[in-house]
């Protein structure tokens, strides 16, 4: 799943000569409010209809603009995992993907990036998810394993995110494939462990929404 993969080719990027105006009607026609900003091959950065509307001129030029993000982008062969990072990094539903001598490829949309997730098997196969709070000095991935495998259970994916709460620690996501987490959760709080939520998928099969619900709580977006 690497970001190359997922390049969506009905962006197009503007150039330093491509007036503002131009911008909007693109973003417009392909109903967007970001594009990409290449030059020579090179990414620049990011345009949004917002800086547009602020600028109100739009017979300058992009050239003429102080564009944002010029580090929002991933390596083509970086994961699908770094697109997410990116995207909530800067905010934006459009990450730049380039290789190592800089030169563009294109963009991933942030829609396509979930997409992408979503059909992983990971968030495809039925099970529940558990979150748990630690500081990042007790957190080894090996020893909560041996304590849910304990209970005859895997862990299909996992997540690490910061603890806006408390910023000395981390909030560590765990899809793991058993609905039923009684006995798992009784079990990590035995060995120590702080669970601050779950969620138990109902049996039968998920519907698309319900697929995209389970998504973004596991990526606690």
């Amino acid at each position: 799943m690497q970001a190359y993969e997922f390049i969506n080719n009905l962006i197009p990027p503007l150039k330093y000569s491509d007036k503002v105006k131009m911008a909007l009607s693109w973003m417009e026609e392909i109903r967007t409010n970001v594009l990409p900003v290449v030059e020579e091959g090179k990414f620049k950065g990011l345009i949004t209809d917002e800086m547009i509307y602020h600028i109100n001129n739009p017979e300058l030029t992009i050239g003429e603009v102080e564009l944002e993000a010029d580090n929002c982008f991933v390596f083509k062969d970086k994961h699908i995992y770094d697109v997410l990072r990116v995207a909530s990094e800067f905010q934006t539903n459009m990450v730049a993907v380039v290789d190592r001598e800089n030169t563009y490829h294109g963009v991933v949309t942030l829609e396509d990036a979930i997409a992408a997730f979503a059909d992983s098997m990971a968030i495809q196969t039925q099970g529940g998810v558990l979150v748990l709070s630690m500081l990042m000095t007790e957190y080894s991935l090996y020893e909560i394993a041996r304590v849910i495998e304990s209970e005859n259970t895997k862990i299909l994916s996992s997540f690490i995110t910061n603890d806006p709460l408390d910023e000395n620690k981390i909030k560590l996501t765990l899809k793991v494939d058993q609905i039923d987490l009684k006995h798992i959760k009784a079990t990590l709080e035995r060995f120590g462990y702080k669970i601050i939520d779950h969620y138990q998928e109902e049996m039968g099969v998920s519907g698309e929404q319900d697929r995209l619900d389970n998504l973004l709580r596991f990526l606690d977006i």
